[in-house]
């Protein structure tokens, strides 16, 4: 058994694609690194663990989702350990590259690796002299490196060119250190598509295509070639990271609502969000809804349509987990949550309703389609002739939708947002299609088409 089975705990976020990461530094106390605003996860394993976080490190200012290190500062008395060139606004422990933070037996030795963001930081963890492994969020990862445009497109190659140095940097270490990222797959900060979450240096040096770039401008032209688009609130929530997010004084709920109060919200501005399943909103939603199913991925899909500074109306099922729903939202800055309203107390108070078609693949005859996955995912292979707009895109193209088109994606929940998201601009006519271009290949016996 080595450290990493011992002391170390990862703490996936399969919706984000994110991993942090809860170290037992052997004396009751832990360290955590860029953990998320739901601290849920990982405060179940240090309870297991008898464990309080005295450290919370953070690598960089996260776009992605809210730190949880100033909780955790507030609730356990953490020490919040953050680069110093970041210029966070609350209390911490400004550090720079060199810098060693003494664990209590375990050392943490701070490296400069800018490219992700302009301030990132690595975290080298070392028993002694013993290098067991390395921090690095947004820099190395598994199998690739992270975006560099977050900060904007006018700054993408330069930090391209500085996640080259910084990636060179981190394969000199030995090639047996573990290598533990923030971002994975399922990541829009550029992550692959992969099982792994963590790595070495040297396996990295085997299989990492941008460590085999021959030279900075191939790495550059490769990594900024490789980037997609990223949800829209990831423009906001590092500033709201360097200023450090509200903390949270109790365990949030979500207040039931009548079907009068609903509609006062909805006169005051309140956004209507309907996270019940696919087949549900389609048999009957209240007009005006965005479909987003209550899923892993529903934090993504919330902080890139709606927007954060209006109430949010959720409409529920039974047995739906209120608190899995309120923290998505609360983890990437939604804070304004006016509550939730069950469709049959809508349907039995004289609601309207409205409806959208599901149909199958084999019953889909001649009508144009709509693919509203990711560029990525259209252009490996989608049904002949295809109009792909991402599904990020449509509120600003809804225009460009073919008129009475079948929606799909690859499996029917983001096909269900987009036609909620065009019925609510006023256009008719749209069916969801019920799974993806695999289950239309099978259906029809014809194959997809590759390319734009």
């Amino acid at each position: 058994m080595g450290f990493a089975d011992d002391h170390l705990t990862p703490l996936v976020d399969e919706g984000l694609g994110n991993s942090a990461y809860l170290i037992d530094l052997g004396d009751g106390r832990a360290l955590a690194v860029d953990a998320s605003r739901d601290l849920r996860a990982l405060r179940t394993a240090a309870q297991r663990h008898g464990l309080t976080v005295a450290f919370a490190a953070d690598t960089h200012l996260h776009a992605d989702f809210l730190s949880g290190a100033v909780q955790l500062a507030h609730d356990e008395g953490a020490e919040v350990l953050a680069s110093a060139a970041g210029h966070r606004t609350f209390r911490h422990h400004g550090l720079g590259d060199g810098d060693e933070v003494d664990l209590g037996g375990l050392t943490l030795r701070v490296l400069a690796t800018p490219g992700h963001t302009d301030e990132h930081l690595s975290f080298l963890l070392l028993d002694g002299t013993r290098e067991l492994g390395v921090f690095t969020g947004g820099s190395l990862i598994v199998g690739s490196a992270a975006r560099t445009d977050l900060l904007g497109a006018d700054c993408a190659e330069d930090l391209a060119r500085a996640q080259y140095q910084s990636l060179r940097r981190l394969a000199e270490l030995p090639d047996q250190v573990a290598v533990w990222p923030t971002h994975g797959a399922g990541s829009f900060c550029s992550a692959p598509p992969g099982a792994e979450r963590t790595t070495s240096i040297g396996a990295e040096k085997r299989a990492n295509p941008l460590l085999a770039a021959p030279d900075e401008d191939s790495f550059v032209r490769q990594l900024l070639g490789s980037l997609g688009s990223y949800p829209a609130y990831f423009d906001r929530l590092a500033e709201t990271n360097r200023r450090g997010p509200a903390v949270l004084g109790s365990a949030p709920g979500l207040t039931p609502l009548t079907t009068a109060e609903v509609r006062r919200l909805l006169g005051q501005g309140a956004q209507l969000v309907d996270v019940r399943p696919v087949a549900d909103f389609a048999a009957g939603h209240i007009p005006g809804a965005v479909s987003v199913p209550l899923r892993n991925q529903f934090a993504t899909w919330l902080g890139w349509l709606l927007p954060d500074d209006s109430p949010l109306v959720f409409v529920t099922a039974p047995g739906q987990d209120l608190a899995e729903l309120t923290w998505q939202a609360l983890k990437i800055g939604y804070e304004r949550l006016a509550g939730h309203v069950s469709m049959s107390g809508w349907a039995a108070n004289g609601g309207d309703q409205e409806t959208i078609e599901l149909v199958t693949a084999a019953r889909m005859a001649d009508r144009p389609v709509l693919d509203v996955r990711q560029r990525t995912e259209h252009t490996a292979g989608h049904i002949p002739g295809a109009i792909g707009i991402e599904l990020g895109e449509l509120t600003a193209r809804a225009d460009d939708a073919p008129a009475g088109a079948v929606v799909h994606c690859g499996h029917g929940e983001r096909a269900m947002t987009a036609a909620s998201l065009l019925q609510r601009a006023g256009h008719r006519g749209f069916a969801v299609m019920v799974g993806g271009p695999a289950d239309w290949a099978e259906a029809t016996g014809r194959p997809l088409q590759a390319g734009a």
